[in-house]
């Protein structure tokens, strides 16, 4: 293992191929050891050797698939008890369009437990000790479909999830040196949509970003300090004002009484 320029341990879910495999490649090229996760352990053991050969960096890999709660308890005391870990990137998801009504019962409980369940764990799992020892990160994936309903209400929902978890996040972490991110990216050309059964090719390929400039853009804005970074928002002020009408509405459901549109 490499000691130049170490920045600790980063872990990363749904390392084996897509978002994952990127961030990995360039945390490693930044001097972090990684600790890969993912369910195929031949594309991540393939994945680790590469990487440790290319950047002379410690990878370990652990093998799981996180809907499965013996696996993510695993994982998680592997985490907990790391006292090298700086930096997770939940990554990991699963993907999908079904209606609700239409969703298998089955296929959205997995789809919860690992874009919701798995990541508010791990972030758990790891979160006393980025604070205890004041240092680290925590990075979210989210979507842009956490912002608008544009796709199955199950998988948009857990966005949403992501997103809201994540900014309270970060509220809570305020005044220490740990670091908090969300990521939203649009649709991505990853494995994650042929895995899923769903099909890009109706959507328009100038929307369609590569893994490789969503996460090189994603580093880019935590390198800034962007507590969100949303690669395809050319104008960042539409976030801001976004956010402030967001607020502004939170603060007006506030009332001890019924508006007076539901007097009897």
């Amino acid at each position: 293992m490499s000691t130049k320029d170490n920045k600790g341990t980063a872990v990363i879910t749904g390392a084996s191929s897509g978002i994952g495999a990127v961030y990995a490649d360039r945390l490693a090229g930044q001097g972090y050891d990684l600790v890969l996760v993912a369910r195929r352990a031949d594309r991540l053991q393939e994945l680790a050797d590469k990487l440790a050969y290319a950047y002379g960096r410690k990878v370990e890999v652990i093998v799981a698939d996180l809907s499965v709660d013996a696996d993510l308890r695993r994982v998680e005391q592997a985490v907990s008890t790391d006292d090298s870990v700086t930096l997770l990137v939940n990554n990991a998801g699963v993907a999908g369009l079904e209606t609700i009504a239409d969703a298998d019962a089955d296929t959205a409980e997995r789809m919860i437990k690992v874009n919701v369940v798995a990541l508010t764990r791990l972030t758990r799992a790891v979160l006393p000790g980025l604070l205890a020892r004041n240092r680290g990160a925590i990075i979210n994936i989210a979507s842009v479909v956490a912002y608008g309903i544009a796709v199955g209400g199950i998988y948009s929902g857990t966005k949403a999830y992501v997103a809201n978890f994540t900014e309270a996040l970060q509220k809570e972490v305020a005044g220490t040196n740990v670091k908090v991110q969300s990521v939203v990216p649009g649709p991505i050309r990853t494995e994650l949509w042929d895995v899923s059964g769903i099909s890009l090719d109706k959507v328009n390929p100038d929307r369609i970003m590569s893994a490789e400039d969503l996460v090189d853009a994603a580093l880019a804005g935590f390198a800034q300090g962007e507590t969100v970074t949303a690669p395809g928002l050319a104008d960042p002020s539409e976030l801001n004002t976004y956010l402030g009408a967001r607020d502004h509405f939170f603060g007006s459901l506030f009332s001890g009484k019924p508006a007076a549109r539901y007097a009897v």
